[in-house]
């Protein structure tokens, strides 16, 4: 018995790479397998954590009327993940709450390891120097521009605060 290659209907044997799918799992898939996988374990934080962004995904879906979303469109839903929960932290802390810190401190952990590696401060300048450069920015007049060139190649690997904080800084020249 010997094997056909899929695409060209040939024996295997006589195939020049061997055929292999390597499949993708895209961002939602992934989380979604994390958080059957949280379930069996029971890790109920995890599993609350996994369901607030899946539930995301569906809002989002519903939203654009049933396409499937991008791996950058639930980057950004991960990202509001956290922002919401950063706010609570402040909230917390305002009302003198450790327990509600330290848990939404452990939902932002769970939220940051589905994101891509977050560029450092030294990072972004480069980037940032690049953008300014390619528009030919010279005045602070000149963000929006900058910004409009510079957040679709950092999305979800940079802060967008901490990006118009270099613009601002490097066009006013403080850098």
């Amino acid at each position: 018995m010997f094997f056909t290659h899929h695409v060209l209907r040939i024996p295997f044997r006589y195939a020049k790479q061997p055929y292999a799918i390597i499949p993708y799992m895209s961002l939602k898939q992934t989380i979604e397998t994390e958080l059957k996988n949280a379930m069996r374990a029971g890790d109920e934080r995890r599993k609350i954590a996994l369901r607030s962004i899946v539930a995301g995904i569906k809002l989002a879906e519903v939203e654009q009327r049933g396409t499937p979303l991008e791996d950058s469109d639930v980057l950004g839903i991960i990202q509001k993940e956290i922002k919401s929960q950063r706010e609570s932290i402040a909230d917390a802390q305002k009302a003198s709450r450790p327990d509600l810190i330290a848990a939404s401190e452990a939902l932002i952990t769970i939220y940051e390891s589905f994101l891509p590696k977050q560029f450092s401060r030294d990072e972004v300048i480069v980037h940032v120097q690049a953008a300014i450069a390619e528009v030919g920015a010279t005045h602070p007049g000149d963000m929006g521009k900058v910004m409009k060139v510079i957040q679709p190649k950092l999305k979800g690997q940079a802060d967008s605060k901490l990006i118009s904080e270099v613009v601002k800084e490097l066009l006013a020249g403080n850098r």
